[in-house]
């Protein structure tokens, strides 16, 4: 989803007059919350935070709802008229590394356990935060996550490569159901031309793995910095000579590590497998099917999913 700029008001505003207008339209066709989730699909508690203007719908949903409530086109018109994201408040920790992301002109990561900020998707995110933050603290920290994702995800957005460790897909955040709909995001982002998803198996010998994950940023002037968390804390490092050893180790694993086309395989098993044991809604997208039938020549490891919850990351 790219950003957008909005007419006029803050971002509460502009969310909540959206959810007032989902609102109106879901009742004049007679449907409950309840109702409408489960013909988008999703959970009805996706769809009350909308209509509370507390979360951010996707491009392709305000088109769903269009279609459902027979609305001619205006919440599509009006989601692309919202700048959901003008003010976001960062943990102070974070600060320095969230602006860093607003310019940065390449990023390659490596990520351990869960999945990396830039990556997750708004129910992944909501659920890491819900269970160690208040209500009103983990909206906030999602919604500048999310801001976070934005100029990655657009056409010529900066280069980001990420290897994530195979525990990023096998630990269960949330539910089954936010897991499938995690590994399918995965999957879309995968695709655009300046990203880059990769695997490093659990079962593969050899493979050196950094003890922590890391994250090599690129500015445009050309510098180059060393990032990495510690409960609550970020480190950052711009020792020319500690950024070309982990830049080697990082490249390293990245040859190592499955290809794009092997780790696509990779997600798309895990998401067949959240699928079958979470009883995930019948309609799913076109890419999830398209991943689902490619050829899967390496397996994620035997066993069920585990680790249920790890403290988030900015």
């Amino acid at each position: 989803m790219s950003r957008r700029n909005a007419t006029g008001g803050t971002a509460a505003t502009n969310a909540a007059v959206f959810g007032e207008v989902l609102r109106h339209f879901r009742e004049a066709a007679g449907l409950t919350q309840e109702e409408l989730a489960r013909k988008i699909p999703c959970d009805r508690s996706q769809v009350a935070r909308v209509e509370r203007g507390t979360r951010v719908p996707h491009e392709t949903s305000a088109e769903k709802c269009d279609e459902l409530l027979g609305t001619g086109g205006v919440l599509k018109k009006l989601w692309g008229r919202i700048d959901w994201y003008p003010e976001v408040a960062h943990p102070d920790w974070f600060k320095r590394r969230a602006e860093m992301d607003a310019v940065a002109v390449a990023l390659r990561e490596y990520q351990t356990q869960v999945m990396p900020g830039l990556l997750q998707t708004e129910d992944y995110a909501w659920a890491l935060f819900s269970d160690i933050a208040s209500r009103e603290d983990a909206e906030e920290r999602v919604r500048a996550r999310m801001s976070r994702q934005q100029r990655f995800l657009v056409p010529d957005g900066p280069l980001y490569i990420v290897v994530l460790d195979e525990s990023c897909l096998r630990n269960v955040v949330g539910s089954m159901a936010v897991m499938y709909q995690q590994c399918a995001h995965l999957l879309e982002v995968g695709q655009r031309p300046n990203i880059r998803v990769q695997v490093a198996p659990a079962a593969c010998v050899g493979l050196v793995r950094p003890k922590t994950s890391m994250s090599l940023i690129t500015l445009p002037e050309g510098a180059e910095w060393v990032y990495s968390e510690s409960l609550n804390s970020g480190h950052f490092n711009d020792d020319p000579a500690v950024y070309a050893r982990h830049s080697r180790a990082y490249d390293v694993l990245r040859a190592d590590a499955l290809s794009a086309h092997e780790s696509a395989a990779v997600i798309s098993k895990a998401m067949e497998g959240y699928e079958q044991h979470g009883q995930v809604p019948a309609e799913h997208g076109d890419l999830g099917q398209e991943q689902l039938q490619r050829p899967r020549r390496r397996q994620l490891h035997r066993g069920g999913p585990r680790f249920p919850r790890r403290r988030p990351r900015s």
